[in-house]
């Protein structure tokens, strides 16, 4: 492979449905090795881009490579280097996790005992081995999670797309399936990453690309990303909750606009970088809270979060996903 040549590289990519534009005009480019989160809300595209990178979907225009073999003139291609895991499991219920594996390893040509070795690989590595012979039904929803993305590795992928890999997981069954990709990069293997969490990007993307209504808003580092809407974030608890406009009008004065969150009792601010002498000013703006006779509960001044990103690049924040959302790239 040429030095220069890219896990995939997109320009120009436009897919619409009807009269709606899923994606427009998108640019994209993954080194080998690397782990990019498409973050956006549902249905801000991300999933058409995967389906056009992955040869399930043709653009309408525009073009894309993967390990420079372009998705249209060459998908077969395409298709031998890559492993998919989409939104919704792919696997059978009825059948057990061993033989879903087997399966799918005698589809993509392994003999009968080649497939039986590597489900027991598989299943081994992705911790199922307790269940392996249960109908894929009496699996929990992370277990489930962690035989679908299995069955793309029957064949180890160069590239492996995961599409809102975790959404209605738990907690815990979410934290699983991170260390799975961890561990699946520190074995060489490129990700293209979707998300609407927020944690799940900044957890594992060694750059997020932000994307709305099928256009990219936004591609760095998490840390760059954060650093890029100010230097820093203050939050403020008030004990009075009758008092919490008057706090934010307060600490406006030093501080510029200030955000009322919906606990009822905090105000946030985002400090902007081109503020002079901001750690000074803050000081400055928190004593005049208790100069207004406003009593604070407690105060945090950090790093601006992805939300932040997120807000400043769209204007309004990101929603967690849910189980029952759909959008027309899902159901297109």
């Amino acid at each position: 492979m040429n030095n220069n040549e890219k896990a995939v590289q997109a320009r120009g990519l436009v897919k619409s449905f009807g009269r709606d534009r899923a994606v427009d005009d998108l640019d994209l480019a993954v080194a080998e090795g690397e782990v990019v989160g498409l973050l956006g809300p549902n249905g801000a595209g991300k999933t058409t881009v995967v389906r056009m990178l992955s040869t399930l979907l043709r653009p309408d225009s525009g073009s894309a490579r993967v390990f420079g073999h372009d998705v249209v003139d060459e998908a077969a291609a395409v298709r031998r280097l890559i492993g998919l895991t989409g939104q919704f499991a792919s696997i059978d219920d009825d059948l057990s996790g061993h033989e879903n594996l087997t399966i799918q390893a005698r589809l993509l040509g392994l003999d009968r005992s080649a497939a039986a070795a590597r489900s027991s690989e598989l299943l081994t590595q992705f911790e199922l081995d307790d269940a392996a012979r249960r109908p894929v039904k009496t699996y929990s929803g992370g277990m489930q999670r962690r035989l679908d993305i299995a069955t793309s590795l029957v064949v180890p992928p160069r590239l492996l797309f995961l599409d809102e890999p975790t959404t209605g997981l738990d907690p815990r069954s979410r934290s699983q399936v991170w260390q799975l990709v961890r561990a699946l990069v520190a074995d060489g293997v490129t990700v293209l990453l979707t998300t609407q969490y927020l944690e799940e990007a900044d957890q594992l993307a060694d750059r997020i690309v932000v994307v709305d209504r099928g256009r990219v808003l936004a591609d760095d580092t998490p840390l760059q990303l954060k650093r890029s809407i100010g230097a820093s974030v203050l939050e403020v608890e008030i004990v009075d909750p009758a008092r919490l406009t008057d706090a934010a009008r307060s600490l406006a004065v030093d501080l510029g606009p200030a955000e009322m969150t919906g606990d009822g009792t905090t105000v946030r601010i985002r400090i902007p970088s081109s503020i002079e002498n901001h750690g000074h000013r803050t000081t400055r703006a928190l004593a005049g809270l208790t100069a207004g006779g406003i009593d604070v509960a407690g105060y945090a001044l950090g790093q601006p979060s992805l939300d932040e990103v997120f807000l400043a690049l769209t204007g309004h924040r990101a929603e967690p996903p849910t189980d029952d959302e759909t959008s027309l790239e899902e159901t297109a």
